[in-house]
């Protein structure tokens, strides 16, 4: 795992990120301690200015654009929502003109976020993958720098928040961390390298999504169908070779929830936390809920890595039990 930064570059990252925000919280919730039987602890990564993770990357990232010799006039960027909000602020702090590229039919209001947040927003193709390759022909037409989905700087930056959690839980066995791209799994290698932390990682990626999984399997990038109506944040058709070799050397394991398995999470989260949590940042604790069994007496971390969701889907989680 050479690739993955190093505890300089990730507490460097920090600097940069707490510029902007302080670091979130991990509390210990005594209902989801009841439900699995074992010490559980939430990184509320809910509690950013964007509701989400990937603020820190996208920080980052165009804190090095911004030390370069020469800054592109603009960047263009392909998001289900959660990247292109930390690439709009990022974008917008620095003064650069950012055009993000959404599928068709995309979350209405991570939608408006990202208009909000001072990006052009276009729809485009009918998942993400469509929408990155047409973000990368917009780049090549108009001559702006392509932010990509995974890079090692965003890793760097991300890995924060691992190295918060991992620093203030120094005792935890087990911490689930969803997988979209890879670059929160990623970044939580990183860290549990750079401290030297016996943690195990358990990656958890959406059974209606499993390009990762039957990648893994296969020791190559194989595409796969995208069928969830809920995990908009792990919706990913084809695994990124990178992160692909990364997370095959570094995870424990992987666990495949449902979207009935990602709701039953959201409602706990609500219930148990009063939290807020869209679907792929409750697919970490949907993993926990299925191996409740083989977790009893230990200390689990997971990850809440977002809170943008529709509030008529959001809704209706909560009422179709």
């Amino acid at each position: 795992m050479s690739d993955l930064p190093s505890l300089d570059q990730i507490e460097t990252a920090a600097r940069v990120v707490y510029d902007v925000m302080p670091a979130t919280p991990q509390h210990r919730w005594p209902l989801l301690c009841e439900a699995l039987n074992a010490q559980v602890w939430v990184k509320h990564e809910n509690h950013t200015p964007i509701g989400a993770f990937k603020v820190r990357g996208g920080l980052v990232y165009f804190n090095d654009i911004a030390h370069a010799t020469q800054q592109p006039a603009g960047v263009v960027s392909a998001t289900r929502g959660n990247h292109g909000q930390s690439i709009a602020l990022a974008a917008a702090r620095y003064g650069m003109q950012s055009i993000i590229v959404v599928p068709q039919g995309n979350s209405v209001e991570k939608n408006a976020a990202m208009r909000a947040l001072g990006a052009t927003l276009i729809e485009h193709g009918d998942d993400f993958q469509a929408a990155r390759e047409h973000a990368v022909e917009l780049a090549h037409e108009h001559k702006l720098a392509m932010v990509p989905s995974f890079h090692p700087l965003l890793i760097q930056g991300v890995a924060t928040y691992s190295l918060e959690l991992l620093r203030a839980v120094p005792d935890v066995d087990v911490v689930y961390v969803p997988i979209g791209l890879g670059s929160g799994a990623c970044a939580l290698l990183a860290a549990k390298r750079a401290l030297a932390h016996p943690v195990r990682v358990v990656g958890v990626v959406s059974r209606h999504a499993t390009t990762y999984a039957d990648s893994i399997a296969a020791g190559r990038v194989v595409e796969s169908p995208v069928s969830t109506r809920i995990a908009d944040g792990m919706a990913v058709r084809r695994a990124n070779d990178e992160a692909l070799a990364l997370l095959a050397g570094g995870l424990e394991r992987l666990v495949q929830v449902s979207d009935d398995e990602v709701a039953g999470a959201m409602r706990a989260f609500y219930a148990d936390t009063h939290n807020l949590a869209e679907g792929a940042g409750a697919a970490a604790l949907a993993a926990a809920l299925q191996e409740r069994g083989r977790l009893a007496g230990q200390t689990v971390g997971v990850a809440l890595t977002g809170a943008n969701v529709d509030a008529r889907t959001y809704a209706d989680v909560l009422l179709n039990e």
